[in-house]
C-alpha cells in the first residue's frame, strides 16, 4: 500500500462541491442496499436517497458519512446523493460555517 496523500486547504477548497439552490447536506444514518441510503438532512427531514448511476461505482457510502443531497422535486422525502465529503472536506466546511459541528458529531439515531 502507498502512503496516504495529505491535501492542503487550498487543494481541498478547489475540489469541494458546495450546496447550490435546492441542495442540502446530510448525514447517512442507514444503508438499505441496491444503492439506496437513508439520510438525515440539515433541513430536519429524513430522506430515502439513492446514489446516482454516474457515481455508483466511484463512491462508496458508509454510515455517518456526510453527503450532498438533491431532493426530488416531485417527492420531497426522496432524493439523490450527488457527492460524498471526505473527513478533510468536512473539517473545511465546519471551519467555513457551512455545516454545524454538532450536526456532524451527533450519533446516528
Amino acid at each position: 500500500m502507498g502512503k496516504r496523500k495529505v491535501f492542503s486547504e487550498e487543494e481541498i477548497s478547489k475540489n469541494l462541491v458546495l450546496p447550490n439552490q435546492g441542495q442540502v447536506i446530510g448525514k447517512v444514518i442507514g444503508l438499505l442496499g441496491s444503492g439506496w441510503v437513508v439520510v438525515a438532512c440539515q433541513d430536519g427531514k429524513v430522506r430515502r436517497t439513492r446514489v446516482r448511476g454516474k457515481l455508483r461505482r466511484r463512491i462508496w457510502v458508509k454510515l455517518n458519512d456526510i453527503v450532498l443531497v438533491e431532493p426530488w422535486p416531485f417527492q420531497d422525502d426522496h432524493g439523490e446523493i450527488l457527492f460524498r465529503y471526505t473527513s478533510g472536506q468536512v473539517d473545511y466546511l465546519i471551519s467555513k460555517n457551512v455545516i454545524d459541528e454538532k450536526f456532524v458529531s451527533e450519533q446516528a439515531s
